[in-house]
């Protein structure tokens, strides 16, 4: 099929904008979401038909199985769904509150977890359909001052990996987005922070000095619509894909840490089981 519908949630800036961008103007209709749907008005008055804003807080499970049936039924089908609403926590995890966790965990695990359950009625009975998930470099490690936002990512990447071995039968694939640093809001107005703790501010400056070696160079959301395009269209997409130069360097590093720790540990992994 070239015609795709889309289902887009967190399209009012950065990757979710640009994403929707990418596929209407090749023709595509997409379902997009935001918080205040004023955001979508210029997209709205630019595509017409087809694309179809609807307000969204996907921290509301009613709220998001609704959207999606809304899309549905407005589009006859659902072929993508991408989960990409959601925000940084920036903090140690001494300092975070337990709202701050929870409304973390509420967004960005259990919207995408909500809305992935409200799209899989409709791309079972088609029997096709490709779920992607915006999760992070953070996904599969982790980092000072955002120890909450990995674990909601963390989070994401493990039920992803089950969701796509359960729904395959089905014909759905699954995508799981990692992306290093981006030109996005994701640290801009759109992160919270957790109120500091000064017994913290030496930790803070050797997280910084870290964060500044690995982000050397920031990635452009725009160029990543047309390897969004590809990823949708390929017979066989990816589980996992990075987007940005850095990411690769960085899990190597980490996977061969942890495979040096668990070779080093192993004689005792072993007496453990008795």
């Amino acid at each position: 099929m070239s015609e795709k519908v889309w289902f887009i949630t967190g399209t009012s800036r950065g990757f979710g904008r640009e994403w929707a961008i990418a596929a209407l103007d090749r023709g595509d209709k997409v379902a997009a979401t935001a918080r205040d749907i004023d955001a979508l008005t210029d997209l709205t008055d630019k595509y017409g038909d087809l694309i179809l804003s609807l307000a969204l807080d996907v921290t509301d499970h009613a709220a998001a199985t609704a959207a999606v049936d809304a899309a549905h039924a407005h589009f006859g089908r659902l072929d993508v769904v991408i989960n990409n609403a959601g925000y940084g926590l920036f903090g140690m995890i001494e300092e975070v509150s337990d709202a701050e966790a929870r409304a973390q965990i509420e967004t960005n695990f259990f919207g995408a977890l909500w809305v992935t359950q409200a799209a899989l009625p409709h791309m079972r009975a088609q029997k096709n359909g490709h779920i992607l998930q915006v999760s992070s470099i953070a996904g599969i490690s982790a980092f000072m001052g955002t120890g909450l936002y990995a674990a909601s990512k963390w989070a994401l990447e493990g039920f992803s990996q089950s969701l796509a071995q359960e729904v395959a039968p089905f014909g759905i694939k699954v995508t799981l987005i990692e992306p290093g640093g981006f030109s996005t809001d994701w640290g801009g107005s759109s992160g919270v922070h957790a109120n500091a703790l000064s017994d913290y501010d030496g930790v803070k400056e050797l997280a910084d000095t870290a964060r500044k070696s690995r982000v050397s160079v920031s990635g452009d959301p725009v160029a990543s619509g047309a390897v969004l395009l590809k990823i949708v269209d390929a017979d066989e997409p990816p589980l996992r894909i990075f987007f940005g130069a850095a990411p690769l360097a960085m899990a190597k590093a980490d996977y061969a840490s942890r495979l040096a720790t668990w070779e080093k540990w192993n004689a005792l992994s072993i007496e453990a089981q008795g």
